[in-house]
């Protein structure tokens, strides 16, 4: 999209890291940090970029940190793009390719008639009555609970349990609460090269924010320009000569 890095956000609740610039084409020493800012004018979109994990137990924290972001710069629609386990897929079906599912704060039961007509699933597993959903939006609203009546951070079995304590709920819940509109794109994803999950979630994120895929300056694959620091993630092909 052009977008052009324009600052950083500084949140203790972020692991702290460092590196090259990571988009190239040529790295030319410009530091990359765990979360950055990118900002395209002509299209009305602003990029937060995160390179690092959460602090364990502060996952609700940072989400709120970055609600009040969001509200003090004055945005009007959140999109956060996300993968889930593939092993929790229930029903799996990839007649049309990988699809997407997605959480919308449009309607209470987190629906979008435009999401819809995309052709895109909502996320099955949500369920703004089950008790750990109740329990994030409390704590999102800022509303007093008991400290041990349940935690974000566990390993849990119970499916509903299971989406309600992985990142994109807790940033789900804290851009709602601030009165935000928000939508979740979720894409599930197994272990190994997800490159190509990658650019499923950026074509579906320009698809709900209208933008036109012709805007984009790229000539790669599918029109997107490859990361440089992706080029040396899995090394070089395997030798044509094994087979």
């Amino acid at each position: 999209m052009g977008t052009e890095k324009v600052g950083y956000l500084d949140d203790p609740n972020i692991l702290p890291c460092v590196g090259n610039d990571a988009f190239g084409p040529i790295p030319n020493g410009d530091l990359a940090l765990p979360l950055e800012v990118y900002d395209s004018t002509s299209n009305k979109l602003t990029c937060v970029q995160q390179r690092s994990p959460v602090v364990k137990g502060m996952m609700v924290q940072f989400a709120q940190n970055l609600a009040d972001f969001a509200v003090a710069a004055g945005m009007k629609h959140v999109v956060v793009l996300s993968s889930l386990d593939f092993g929790r897929w229930k029903k799996v079906d990839m007649s049309s390719g990988m699809p997407i599912h997605y959480l919308s704060s449009t309607n209470p039961d987190g629906s979008d008639d435009d999401c819809e007509k995309l052709g895109w699933k909502r996320l099955q597993e949500y369920s703004p009555s089950q008790r750990r959903w109740q329990h994030l939006s409390a704590v999102a609203e800022g509303n007093s609970v008991e400290e041990d009546s349940i935690t974000f951070d566990d390993d849990l079995e119970e499916d509903d349990d299971y989406y309600a304590s992985l990142p994109f709920a807790a940033l789900f819940s804290c851009f709602k609460a601030r009165g935000l509109k928000v939508t979740c794109l979720l894409c599930y994803c197994s272990e190994g090269d997800n490159i190509g999950d990658s650019y499923n979630l950026a074509e579906a994120a320009c698809r709900v924010l209208g933008l036109r895929t012709s805007d984009r300056n790229a000539n790669e694959v599918g029109g997107w320009v490859t990361p440089l620091s992706w080029k040396s993630v899995y090394g070089p092909p395997p030798d044509m000569w094994m087979f």
